[in-house]
């Protein structure tokens, strides 16, 4: 699936707020000149986005495009509470882009993505120094994880602690002799129940995902020219630099010799 996802480009953030609405609140039809994300902890609304209309409930997503139309109003039996955030992304050159989610997307009350609507609030409140720079950065967070729910669905969101907790003690010593009972002993899971667990978590067997995360170092070290191929195979865990080399090629194309800057 090709996804038009850019890396390259930084939220300014113009308007948040953690909404709890009135039984008169609604807005009026007009463009806007940001890009609003509403999220809807409870209640209910309906929104109005270029003539057409999105009953929105607990769990709806709403990510409405810069300079479209919008109005909105609740029910006065059924207040909308949500976290309502406008703003523009903008690369390093300081040209605008978008946001590839849907318009409409119900994702369900995720806690995770609460906290972090909860520390953006937070921070955006207190403003302080250096709080546009924080503020920017828990933005991302957020969308990237409605990318991770959204967008990347072919890549599994590691939601299991003790998967989270292998995943980091390979990330931390890749370069090691780390096998599957060296995880299972380490997350106290039993082994067989553990490799299971981890291929549905990461949708690799641990020795794929071991292999990536050594061919990811070994990627950096080679651009980085500071080391030769020997080097960089022992540090990223090969102890046969003809291995390294042959899976360097079969998980990049190229051989490492092509990879030193």
């Amino acid at each position: 699936m090709s996804l038009d996802v850019r890396d390259d480009l930084s939220p300014e953030i113009g308007y948040f707020v953690h909404r709890i609405c009135t039984p008169d609140w609604m807005l009026i039809e007009e463009p806007i000149d940001s890009i609003d994300i509403i999220y809807v902890l409870n209640g209910a609304a309906t929104y109005t986005v270029e003539n057409q209309s999105f009953n929105l409930k607990q769990g709806s997503l709403l990510c409405i495009p810069r300079r479209s139309v919008r109005s909105a109003f609740t029910y006065p039996d059924n207040l909308m509470e949500c976290y309502s955030v406008s703003f523009q992304f903008f690369d390093k050159t300081g040209a605008e882009g978008f946001l590839p989610l849907p318009l409409y997307t119900y994702i369900g009350i995720h806690p995770d993505i609460i906290s972090l609507f909860g520390d953006l609030n937070s921070s955006w409140l207190q403003r302080n120094p250096g709080y546009k720079i924080k503020t920017a950065a828990i933005l991302m967070l957020i969308i990237h994880r409605l990318y991770e729910l959204i967008l990347f669905k072919e890549h599994p969101v590691i939601l299991d602690a003790r998967i989270n907790k292998a995943v980091r003690f390979i990330t931390d010593y890749y370069y090691e002799d780390i096998t599957v009972k060296t995880l299972s002993d380490f997350t106290g899971l039993n082994q067989n129940y553990f490799g299971n667990l981890f291929k549905n978590s990461t949708g690799l067997s641990f020795r794929q995902f071991l292999t990536a995360i050594r061919i990811n170092y070994a990627e950096n070290l080679l651009k980085g020219g500071l080391h030769n191929i020997t080097e960089v195979a022992t540090r990223c865990g090969f102890s046969d630099v003809c291995y390294f080399s042959r899976v360097y090629k079969k998980e990049r194309g190229i051989p490492p010799s092509k990879a030193v800057r």
